[in-house]
């Protein structure tokens, strides 16, 4: 079946080209920020060395493996027999979305509810944890899944570590500008004040055009995502219940019925509000892409079980799990 055919061709294209359009302009407006404050520390010889230390850490953030992420959240393989629907859904997906290799599927014991995909096309894998498989039905498994594979077949791992590499070059340039600077006055040169500025607030600048470009790429893999799946209520859905979760740990920080408002600049992904109002509207009469069982996953006596909450170790000198 073609995985877009209960997508409505029209609003795909325009929300693909938007978020296209979105993203040459912030990843060109990183690129360009760190070659200015590049250029203001050190002249031309500062955008030759910020080509250089940028070249090497995109360099070397294709040769880092996935399983480098992964330990970092105790993740660990998935066996088939333990989640059957969840192997055979990814399978499906990636099939749709013509990836070379399918990615392999980790496990996260956590309660929080996340998944999040790490690598490249042919090397690569997706985390869900404990809280989300418990939770979800199969049905927004799916959405969530299909987002993550979108992530990997757009490259968009590799599109974020860039711009991550670009505005850490920033952030170094800044640092060694502002320290040489009272150096250069005690000589009595002359430093433009706009160049200063600049040294400033360009490590501030680049973390807004990361996360804004960050949000791009989420309404990118949205789009995309529910293409594969041919089914983008299943992902609103899943975003719904998401929502919810997080406004109900936000307000046990805070007070009761309270919502901590959280500036747009500031996010990482778009509001949840507009990711469903542009899913939906690409919502077309027809049958699903996945063919999958009703209700939740059922996942197998080897999963590891929820865990504990933490707990105040006065030994250990703080909260630990």
């Amino acid at each position: 079946m073609n995985a877009e055919a209960n997508i409505d061709p029209r609003a795909l294209r325009s929300h693909d080209f938007r978020n296209f359009i979105h993203t040459v302009l912030l990843v060109g407006g990183t690129a360009v920020l760190a070659g200015a404050i590049a250029f203001v520390t050190f002249g031309y010889g500062g955008i030759a060395y910020a080509a250089i230390f940028s070249a090497a850490g995109i360099f070397m953030l294709g040769r880092a493996s996935p399983k480098m992420v992964l330990s970092l959240y105790k993740a660990r393989p998935l066996a088939r027999h333990e989640v059957p629907e969840l192997h055979d859904m990814l399978e499906q997906l990636s099939a749709n979305a013509g990836l070379p290799a399918v990615p392999k599927l980790h496990y996260v014991p956590s309660k929080m509810m996340n998944a999040f995909a790490v690598g490249s096309k042919t090397d690569s894998a997706v985390a869900v944890t404990d809280g989300l498989l418990r939770t979800m039905t199969l049905r927004q498994l799916s959405g969530i899944i299909a987002h993550e594979v979108a992530h990997i077949r757009s490259g968009d791992l590799r599109v974020m570590g860039m711009a991550d590499v670009l505005n850490r070059v920033t952030g170094f340039m800044s640092t060694l500008g502002l320290i040489g600077v009272p150096v250069m006055l005690g000589t009595g040169f002359d430093f433009p004040v706009l160049g200063l500025l600049l040294m400033i607030f360009a490590p501030t600048i680049g973390g807004l055009l990361q996360l804004a470009l960050s949000r791009a790429r989420e309404y990118d893999a949205d789009l995309d995502g529910a293409a594969l799946t041919g089914d983008p209520e299943g992902l609103a859905s899943a975003l719904s219940v998401l929502e919810r979760q997080r406004g109900v740990v936000l307000e046990g920080l805070v007070l009761p019925g309270a919502r901590v408002p959280e500036p747009s600049l500031l996010r990482t992904h778009p509001r949840t509000e507009n990711r469903i109002a542009r899913l939906m509207s690409l919502r077309r009469d027809g049958s699903r892409t996945l063919d999958l069982p009703q209700g939740r996953a059922v996942p197998g006596p080897s999963i590891i079980p929820v865990v504990r909450p933490p707990r105040i170790h006065w030994s250990k000198m703080g909260i630990w799990y």
